[in-house]
């Protein structure tokens, strides 16, 4: 169950059909709300996922926020690493916008728009620029449509595997991994 005493960003209502959401920051209370939350559609994450989360976002290496009915029901939520691990971003000072997840259910319902409008404000309070990366099968193509449809345009650098620039003629597996990295200017 979500922390009563959590910070709802009240400016990031947002009604859907006949679903209001709200984008707030997470507490360690919503851990088990998180979880649970996944392991319902069948999905999981690694044991501690949202604790490192929580511990990261005390520590100020990131930012985490979730989405939740008005009702408390977890929608989804993104995480805004400042030191990201792709060197690229790292070198040139750009946050990236990692792990946005929205359950099925309210896909299509804006919730994902939502969590990357409010990384991207908290960015540009500190920084001209974010980036993010997206998978290059199938599963990744509402991401890479609204990405795109966002103003995030590739950086220039290739496809990466495991955070690192693949090679021309170098093989590796079509999986999670290969990513194509983007960035938005948010003074434009």
């Amino acid at each position: 169950m979500k922390d009563n005493d959590a910070k709802v960003l009240a400016s990031q209502n947002r009604k859907s059909d006949t679903v209001e959401f709200q984008i707030r920051i997470p507490r360690r209370g919503d851990i088990d709300w998180m979880t649970s939350s996944f392991e319902g559609m069948g999905w999981s994450k690694p044991e501690g996922h949202f604790d490192r989360y929580i511990e990261e976002q005390a520590a100020g290496l990131v930012n985490v926020f979730c989405a939740e009915t008005r009702e408390g029901m977890y929608v989804g939520h993104l995480k805004l690493a400042w030191n990201p691990s792709y060197s690229y971003f790292r070198e040139h000072d750009i946050p990236e916008i990692q792990d946005l997840n929205v359950l099925p259910q309210f896909r299509r319902m804006k919730a994902g728009t939502m969590l990357v409008e409010q990384a991207e404000r908290t960015v540009i309070a500190k920084r001209p620029k974010v980036g993010i990366g997206f998978g290059l099968y199938s599963d990744y193509g509402p991401a890479q449509r609204m990405y795109i449809r966002r103003g995030y345009v590739p950086d220039g650098q290739g496809v990466s595997y495991r955070n690192s620039k693949v090679a021309p003629g170098e093989n590796v597996s079509m999986d999670d991994d290969l990513v194509l990295f983007l960035v938005k200017d948010l003074r434009k």
